[in-house]
């Protein structure tokens, strides 16, 4: 099973505006990373997103590209100060290919966990329009399969 583990897009600052859409770039990277995803043949049966705006946004986006028809889904488990050991659980219940869009730091947090068992020792490097893809194994464990930053497909 594949996990690939989404930092929204580019938001607007929240004095700009408080629900904090994605910027002209953020969407802009996201179709990019879109474009990728659906080149490389990738799909998902499942899109999970935090709820906040700029997270819907950049779900919706790349569902359109890997995940055609399938209902997005919103969690309470994936907001910028969740404890990653909170969603832990529900990633052992997931059997198909998920995509989850979510906010920093809690996306940084959630692979380290996974990986490496400790959520205090950052292992990759997330910014807006980030993705990485991690693979659970059939003893359970994850891995980093690769990581994609917006500036490389600019």
């Amino acid at each position: 099973m594949k996990l690939y583990l989404v930092q929204h897009g580019e938001a607007c600052a929240k004095e700009v505006d408080p629900e904090r859409p994605l910027t002209g770039q953020g969407k802009a990277d996201v179709e990019r990373l879109a474009a990728f995803l659906n080149g490389a043949g990738i799909r998902v049966a499942r899109v999970i997103h935090s709820g906040k705006l700029r997270a819907v946004q950049t779900g919706e986006r790349l569902a359109q590209a890997v995940a055609p028809g399938v209902e997005l889904e919103e969690s309470g488990l994936i907001n910028p100060n969740d404890n990653p050991k909170a969603f832990d659980w529900q990633s052992e219940s997931m059997d198909r290919d998920t995509l989850v869009v979510g906010h920093l730091p809690f996306m940084a947090k959630l692979v380290a966990h996974l990986v490496i068992g400790d959520e205090n020792r950052l292992i990759a490097a997330f910014q807006s329009g980030s993705v990485v893809c991690l693979e659970r194994h059939s003893d359970a464990h994850w891995q980093i399969n690769w990581m994609i930053r917006p500036e490389l497909l600019r």
